[in-house]
């Protein structure tokens, strides 16, 4: 019989694998988001919400049957360092195409050479209405691409360490130009008009990112580790969207908020340092009643968890770890603290789910960066600017973080859920 770990392992490995841009990651689409109204349908205690954050973020909310009770929010974000494609991109040169794209987010460059790589996000479509164009989401799941290594008899010192330059080595290998009447500009337009069945005519822009092709896998002795692209942050969508799934009380509100654009800052419109989550919330709240002075004490009386992924402990690089607190594959979620506050926690949040996780049996361990070392952030500080309430990051511990294929532990997505899912329980 599969264990519950292995099979919520293998669970994320499918959604992973359907989840290949941020609009698909924050897309109504998800099984577990099937029958959730939208605020037009009237806001009311008892019922599920969805609202999209410009098409790559969402905030999805659960209102209990007594709306006075706790407000309890997790948050993630949906995008990944990538390859973007700008526009205008085909590039002719001796014969083969390639397409203009731009790095997105801090990527380990050399990960993305000689993989299999497809192309997703969302395309424009004119329509009647000017300022309504249609939107359409896109994802070729085949492999289109490859962004080819030089060859080491040409590059001698290329195990030495080279440096990878956008512009001129990142440039995905397209097509191969066959000398005849067809523009090779259009290539890209015509395989996106033939993908969506639409006129190329009628596409008046897209956003479209590279992905690695390959699946996601369990591997090691017993399985014990999980091997797939965009780790960092699906993991953490994945978990937050199950734990409000499963989430069956009838006290409070529960919120879990989808940004996007995490990894270049999260000063966007739908990324976490915006006001969009604060204005849902008052929204929300003045629906159900409440007055403005009964919404800003909710507010502050609320509990975030910013989850995202954190660093493990490095088999071949253990001197990079702090030398205290060193979280491993397998060994559950992760509580980060930082003191410069690049992590949101304080003593006070640590306790809550440190506490929590005890009384329920949950695995945990703790990450702090090594102190020679600068130290990564993620979205809960921005977003506690915004909301301020009580805010303690958390995640699973990765191998190869920004890599094109990242390691996690099989059995710490379950640990992760059972947190999220016991959070939104208290």
């Amino acid at each position: 019989m599969i264990s519950e770990e292995k099979r919520c392992a293998e669970d994320l490995i499918a959604f992973i694998e359907r989840t290949t841009s941020p609009y698909h990651a924050a897309g109504r689409e998800h099984d577990i988001l099937c029958g959730y109204r939208t605020f037009e349908d009237g806001i009311r205690a008892g019922q599920d919400y969805y609202v999209s954050l410009f098409n790559t973020g969402a905030v999805i909310v659960s209102i209990g049957k007594n709306p006075r009770g706790a407000l309890r929010m997790a948050c993630a974000h949906t995008d990944f360092p990538c390859l973007r494609v700008k526009p205008n991109p085909v590039l002719t040169e001796h014969g083969y195409g390639k397409l203009n794209a731009e790095v997105y987010g801090g990527m380990i460059r050399n990960t993305w050479m000689d993989r299999p790589l497809s192309l997703a996000g969302a395309v424009a479509l004119r329509s009647d209405d000017v300022l309504a164009p249609k939107l359409c989401l896109v994802d070729f799941q085949r492999p289109l691409m490859i962004v080819p290594n030089l060859a080491i008899h040409m590059n001698r010192k290329v195990n030495e360490g080279v440096e990878l330059k956008p512009q001129k080595d990142l440039l995905p290998l397209f097509f191969q130009s066959d000398g005849g009447d067809t523009d090779d500009t259009k290539k890209l337009l015509m395989l996106l008009s033939e993908e969506l069945n639409v006129r190329a005519e009628d596409i008046l822009s897209y956003d479209l990112n590279a992905y690695p092709c390959e699946r996601g896998c369990l591997l090691g002795c017993g399985d014990v580790f999980l091997s797939a692209p965009r780790l960092d942050n699906l993991s953490s969508v994945k978990a937050c969207l199950d734990a409000i799934h499963n989430w069956d009380g009838d006290d409070g509100i529960r919120v879990v908020a989808l940004f996007d654009n995490e990894e270049v800052g999260s000063r966007t419109k739908q990324g976490a340092g915006s006001t969009a989550l604060s204005l849902i919330l008052e929204r929300v709240y003045s629906a159900l009643g409440f007055d403005r002075e009964e919404y800003l004490a909710k507010v502050l009386d609320g509990f975030c968890l910013s989850v995202d992924v954190a660093h493990a402990l490095h088999p071949n690089s253990p001197e990079k770890a702090d030398p205290t607190n060193q979280p491993v594959l397998g060994g559950g979620t992760v509580l980060k603290v930082a003191a410069n506050q690049s992590y949101a926690g304080d003593p006070e949040s640590f306790a809550v789910i440190a506490g929590l996780c005890e009384e329920k049996g949950i695995p945990y361990q703790v990450f702090t960066n090594h102190s020679d070392a600068a130290g990564g952030a993620t979205l809960g500080s921005i977003l506690s600017t915004q909301i301020p309430m009580r805010t303690m990051d958390i995640g699973v511990p990765l191998l190869g973080m920004h890599s094109a294929r990242e390691t996690m532990g099989t059995c710490d997505q379950f640990s992760l859920t059972q947190l999220l899912t016991s959070f939104f329980s208290v």
